[in-house]
């Protein structure tokens, strides 16, 4: 799954790295990749992130911004708050247990507030990323976000995605909003169990990128963007073909199916992107402020780059080589 030059290099890492590497990469039994996984509360980045945490159940202060936050102080959107701190620790493997134990929920519920009309936290606002990662977090901790999991479906466009702008009159999907959208329908769906109607509005979705190759517009058939090709982590709310690759890749072991043809210049691009070395190099990630980095700076070896695309090669191979 990986050259052996690569195991060392990638094993010596963060528990919250270190433990995908070895249940995607490495192939190692349960027990192993269970037990580095558990130790994401009590060590290295899940553990400061933890230790971060405010009283209140909040980071910073904030539901999306931090309560500080002064967007003409500094370049970039600061990455510090609590949605952006509960993303990281669902997406390091952080046992949901822990936050519980700190009654996280229940804290938001009655302390954190969107800045968007100042709505409560578990009932989302009227952005399809934040509602995304607010249902990926809900069902991950134990919040009632059933409704705006019904919100998605009924914000669905005729075109089959989503579109962060659809407030301000946008009736055409974006990559970005589309991607983040499926993945916390996709989280929904592990969790809970998919219904007919989840199933199906995820399926009409995951049609609007495979039509376009995860790459392309229909309309002239060029790139969508110049975000499209460029990797790095973390990668936000920003859409990229091996973003998009590694949801089809989850959606594929939930759902048993086989990769879609349609995505072979996609993985092409991924696997352009690979350097001799069998590694992939960090991008230029987002400006704004963060708690600590968990990645290289940019030009260097990314160990997260490199364990996202390396499971998606391993993924696509087994198909179709």
């Amino acid at each position: 799954m990986v050259a052996d030059s690569l195991r060392s290099w990638l094993i010596d890492s963060d528990p919250a790295l270190r433990w995908q590497v070895e249940r995607d990469l490495l192939d190692e039994p349960s027990g192993v990749w269970e037990a580095t996984r558990a130790r994401v509360a009590t060590e290295g980045f899940g553990a400061r992130l933890l230790a971060l945490q405010d009283p209140d159940g909040q980071w910073a202060g904030g539901a999306f911004f931090p309560a500080d936050f002064d967007s003409s102080a500094a370049p970039g959107q600061p990455w510090t708050a609590t949605t952006w701190s509960l993303n990281s620790l669902r997406e390091w493997g952080l046992d949901p247990s822990v936050l519980r134990a700190r009654r996280t929920v229940e804290l938001l519920d009655d302390n954190s507030r969107w800045e968007y009309d100042n709505l409560p936290y578990w009932g989302g606002e009227v952005d399809c990323c934040i509602n995304a990662w607010t249902v990926a977090n809900g069902v991950w901790l134990g919040a009632d976000v059933e409704g705006i999991v019904q919100w998605f479906l009924e914000h669905q466009l005729p075109d089959g995605g989503w579109n962060c702008e659809w407030v301000e009159g946008s009736t055409r999907s974006s990559f970005h909003s589309t991607l983040n959208s499926l993945k916390g329908l996709l989280q929904y769906d592990k969790a809970i169990g998919a219904t007919e109607r989840t199933r199906a509005a995820r399926q009409t979705g995951e049609e609007y990128l495979l039509r376009r190759k995860l790459l392309y517009t229909l309309s002239t058939g060029k790139h969508v963007g110049p975000w499209v090709d460029q990797f790095f982590y973390p990668s936000r709310w920003t859409y990229s073909a091996l973003d998009a690759a590694d949801y089809f890749r989850q959606a594929s072991l939930l759902d048993g199916t086989a990769p879609d043809p349609r995505m072979e210049e996609a993985i092409g691009v991924i696997r352009a992107a690979r350097q001799s070395d069998g590694t992939w190099l960090q991008g230029r990630p987002h400006p704004g402020q963060v708690w600590f980095e968990t990645d290289v700076p940019e030009g260097e070896r990314s160990k997260w780059l490199t364990l996202i695309a390396a499971r998606v090669l391993t993924w696509w191979d087994s198909y179709y080589r």
